[in-house]
């Protein structure tokens, strides 16, 4: 895996960043850091990151087990230490898993299995973050 990440110019503080797989995605700063707010910051990236890498685990996992899954959204609430380096102290992960007829035991599973094995990214950051998991389902 690999990518590279290019600033965007000398008047502010945007930087593009394209994958090895040919996306591109834009990161810029706050308006107090010399940044113009045109685009996440790059610890929001890493958030949003964790959370499509569980998403994605949980719906694979429903789905290979055959459950009828329709929708899932992960919603993470994150603190950061207050001096540098402000890694993550503390994440929460609240799943919303909707279907129909999904087994409770069938969706805490796959939360765990995300948890535990499979999400690299929320496994990397549970080195420096207490992380909590949560979830519910919605029938469709």
């Amino acid at each position: 895996m690999e990518c590279s990440v290019k600033w965007a110019g000398v008047d502010g503080m945007t930087f593009l960043a394209e994958t090895g797989s040919g996306h591109v995605v834009a990161m810029d700063g706050a308006p107090d850091g010399g940044g113009r707010n045109l685009a996440p910051r790059p610890m929001e990236m890493i958030l949003v990151g964790a959370g499509g890498c569980t998403a994605y685990d949980v719906v694979l996992i429903l789905k290979r087990g055959r459950q009828d899954v329709r929708g899932c959204e992960v919603h993470l609430d994150a603190e950061r230490a207050e001096t540098d380096p402000k890694v993550f102290t503390r994440i929460s992960f609240t799943y919303k898993v909707s279907g129909r007829g999904l087994k409770p035991e069938a969706v805490e599973r796959a939360v765990h299995l995300s948890a535990e094995k499979y999400c690299s990214a929320s496994i990397m950051l549970g080195k420096t973050a207490e992380i909590t998991h949560e979830w519910e389902i919605v029938e469709v």
